[in-house]
């Protein structure tokens, strides 16, 4: 059930009805498109949107299927139905060019292997077009649509005699046409023409006499009459009746192929029916490339799970301008069923309603939807909406009433199976009598089961949202700091409508604001603050997850890089030990080698002292060649010298910052501060922390040979990579956030940061005062001051440097 009767014109969809019919070829189609419903039948939804999907793939794969003479010739037939009836022969020309467009739509899907186009492939076979009729128009009916000279025997011969005699009159005409010529008549340009039928010969006007035979017309001026010369009349007069015996044989021809087609209409029709079918879906198809449309998951279930979806007409629109829409992402689940979405005016909580809407309303007709993979279509069989103003003259009804009336109808029938779109829930009457009655509408609507989605700026639909199984907030995002929506939908919390802040920006007074305020009272206006803290809570939480995702991400590489680096180390180990073994092995091996045969010359020789001695000198000689260890030259670590200058410090001096490794030129001095130039960076440093080098030092550190900053020292680049203008010190003691600051202001002040945000929290106010008065120390603090109270207010310092 769909209520009220103008849905389709709320949604938008009767727009994506205009397209339909646009993208359709003939009217076939368009007839398609006109009974486009919604359908409560999960079967009949499930086939229609299958068989779209699988014309789409056709369409994106680019098979050869038929695109043009998508002619509807459904009149012709009924005509032909009727006894003694005939068709003519532009009908039948009509009638081959459509009948060979279904034959080669038959065709594709017979060469389709029966999983590839299940539905359309089944729907294909039921469709019969014989054979015997097509072949028996095309001997008829020639590919211009001309009726053939061999369609019969009898026509044959006529159109023969028609040439014969036409090429006899024409020699004719031309020796009287040249005499005309010589004699001045008619002028030399001058060609034979037909007037009514017969062939003429165009006679300037005082001419006219000279020249016997019969005027049929004359020039719009009277200056040129057409003659029919009187030689030619029995041959003109002989065309025309054979010309009259060609209509009467065509017509003969034409009412037997009619007669012959008869037997054959109701096949004929039901093909015309799945040309009609294959024009519709090439149009579905269409519309859905456009729209970057899929085919979802559909489960006979009532829930609403999209990802990345988008409003159809918003899309198209958007496409033609190179924009694109900021997709929704919305789930509904039986503990989840009714979103209640806040925020400000404009923010998009309107254009989320009918999205929602327009979505499932277009899937349940058939269509392709424009979600992204990983979405899933859940089924309902009534859709209500409340959208817009439905105020009327005629019935009494005011704007208010009227939306009184809806709600009657929503609290009557909603049920499971029903998807409910309130917009401005509530409003058009006094706001606290407006927001209980909205409030006990919603309790019945929770209480029904049904699904639903409602637009409101109550502060008590928000607190029930949260406290009520069934029910959850949502919020449209929107910038606190510039002030501009962000068209986001996020869901589980809910939003704040921004109502002071955006009176603020357009430039309402602040006396009015700050008395609006205080009207409104405190609890308001705490609610509303909290729901900003919370958004600007959420947002640090955002960054510092993306911050904390790089450095796991740095992390998990450095992991990787070491313990790969440690593979590769044992391997060499191993590789080494492995080497060491083989050469002490053969070591071994000719050691014993050599002692055996020490032993055997020795035996030989029967222990004669010089050969002994001899042979002992050899075995000596090997072990000390073999087994003497090799000297390794290991090289000292190079370390980096720094030359001390001794003189004053003054503009133009190398120094260098005490305990690091970071080598600069000074600036300009002033007093205990030192501006210095490190590389392209510039920094404010305390006299008492530089120390003067020379210049071969300053040259050293700067040329080509680099700095081993990455083992001691101050690595800037990397500093400045991982540091951040923003520090969150809350929970922290006293003398470790100090620490934290110190090490803070240090590297902001290395780096020539202008502005910090120092995150303390409020509570008592200690911790902010303690590191308030810390920084009063440093001498490059210019001020500080309260962050705005939508980005923290008290609980966070901005610290503005010099």
């Amino acid at each position: 059930m769909l209520y009220p009767n103008t849905l389709e014109q709320k949604l938008g969809f009767d727009k994506l009805r205009e397209r339909l019919n646009e993208a359709c070829i003939s009217t076939l189609g368009q007839s398609f498109v006109e009974k486009i419903k919604f359908s409560e039948n999960f079967g009949l939804v499930e086939k229609l949107v299958s068989q779209t999907a699988e014309m789409q793939r056709i369409q994106e794969i680019g098979e050869n299927f038929p695109s043009q003479n998508y002619i509807d010739a459904t009149p012709y037939l009924k005509r032909a139905a009727i006894e003694g009836m005939l068709l003519t022969q532009p009908e039948f020309s009509d009638l081959k060019a459509s009948l060979q467009t279904i034959r080669l739509c038959l065709r594709f899907f017979e060469n389709q292997e029966p999983e590839s186009y299940p539905i359309l492939g089944e729907y294909a076979k039921t469709i019969r077009v014989e054979k015997s009729i097509t072949d028996a128009i095309d001997r008829i009916i020639d590919d211009r649509g001309q009726i053939r000279d061999s369609a019969s025997s009898e026509l044959s011969r006529i159109r023969k005699r028609l040439i014969s005699e036409q090429s006899g009159i024409r020699k004719k005409l031309d020796t009287i046409l040249k005499s005309a010529k010589s004699n001045g008549w008619i002028g030399d340009d001058t060609s034979l023409t037909i007037r009514n039928g017969r062939m003429v010969i165009p006679v300037a006007a005082e001419h006219k006499r000279k020249l016997r035979g019969f005027i049929h017309d004359e020039s719009a001026t009277g200056q040129t009459v057409f003659i029919e010369p009187t030689d030619v009349f029995e041959s003109n007069n002989e065309i025309r009746e054979l010309e009259y015996e060609e209509r009467r044989e065509i017509n003969r021809i034409l009412l037997e192929l009619t007669a012959r087609l008869r037997p054959f209409v109701p096949d004929l029709q039901k093909a015309y029916g799945f040309l009609g079918l294959m024009d519709f879906l090439r149009a579905k198809a269409k519309l859905a490339a456009e729209m970057g449309a899929i085919n979802p998951p559909f489960l006979n279930q009532q829930f609403i799970d999209w990802k990345d979806a988008r409003h159809p007409l918003l899309h198209l629109s958007f496409q033609k301008q190179g924009k694109k829409v900021v997709p929704l992402n919305i789930e509904l689940r039986d503990k989840q069923r009714i979103l209640i979405v806040s925020g400000p005016n404009a923010g998009g909580k309107s254009v989320s309603l009918k999205t929602v809407g327009l979505i499932q309303y277009m899937f349940q007709c058939g269509l392709l939807v424009p979600v992204a993979e990983g979405s899933s279509m859940g089924f309902f069989q009534n859709i209500f909406i409340d959208i817009g103003d439905e105020q009327s003259l005629e019935n009494d009804l005011s704007t208010y009433s009227s939306h009184l009336t809806n709600m009657r109808h929503f609290l009557t029938l909603a049920n499971r199976r029903t998807l409910f779109l309130i917009d401005e829930f509530g409003t058009g009457t006094e706001p606290g009598l407006g927001g209980a009655i909205a409030e006990a509408i919603l309790e019945n609507l929770t209480k029904s089961g049904a699904y639903g989605v409602i637009n409101t700026h109550y502060t008590n639909l928000k607190v029930l949202a949260d406290k009520t199984d069934g029910l959850v907030n949502g919020a449209m995002r929107f910038d606190g700091e510039h002030l501009e929506p962000l068209y986001q939908l996020e869901i589980g919390r809910p939003g704040s409508s921004f109502a002071f802040e955006i009176a603020s920006k357009i430039g309402l007074p602040d006396a009015v604001i700050n008395r609006a305020k205080e009207k409104l009272g405190t609890q308001q206006v705490n609610f509303e603050k909290l729901l900003k803290e919370l958004d600007i809570e959420r947002r640090v939480f955002a960054e510092k997850n993306i911050e904390i995702g790089i450095k796991e991400r740095k992390l998990t590489k450095q992991l990787a890089d070491y313990t790969s680096l440690k593979e590769g180390l044992e391997n060499n180990e191993k590789k080494i030990v492995n080497e060491a073994k083989l050469k002490a092995k053969n070591l071994i091996s000719d050691a014993n080698q050599l002692i055996e045969n020490t032993i055997r010359e020795i035996k030989e020789n029967k222990a004669e002292k010089e050969k002994t001695k001899t042979v002992r000198t050899q075995l000596e000689s090997f072990g000390k060649q073999k087994l003497e260890l090799e000297e390794v030259a290991e090289t000292a670590p190079v370390e980096d010298v720094y030359e001390p200058e001794s003189g004053a410090i003054v503009p133009g001096s190398y120094v260098r910052i005490l305990g690091q490794t970071a080598i600069g030129e000074v600036i300009s001095v002033k007093g205990k501060d030192v501006e210095i130039r490190i590389g392209d960076l510039k920094s404010n440093i305390k006299l008492n922390r530089l120390e003067k080098v020379s210049n071969k030092t300053y040259k050293t550190a700067t040329g080509e040979k680099k700095l081993k900053t990455a083992t001691k020292g101050v690595d800037l680049n990397e500093r400045m990579l991982n540091f951040s203008f923003n520090l969150d010190m809350r929970g922290k003691r006293g003398e470790e956030a100090l620490g934290l600051v110190d090490q803070f202001m240090d590297n902001a002040i290395m780096l020539g940061y202008d502005e910090l945000r120092i995150v303390h929290g409020k509570g008592d106010g200690i911790l902010r005062t303690l590191v308030r008065n810390h920084l009063r120390g440093y001498s490059h603090v210019k001020g500080m001051q309260d962050e705005h109270p939508d980005r923290g207010g008290a609980g966070v310092t901005i610290v503005k440097l010099k």
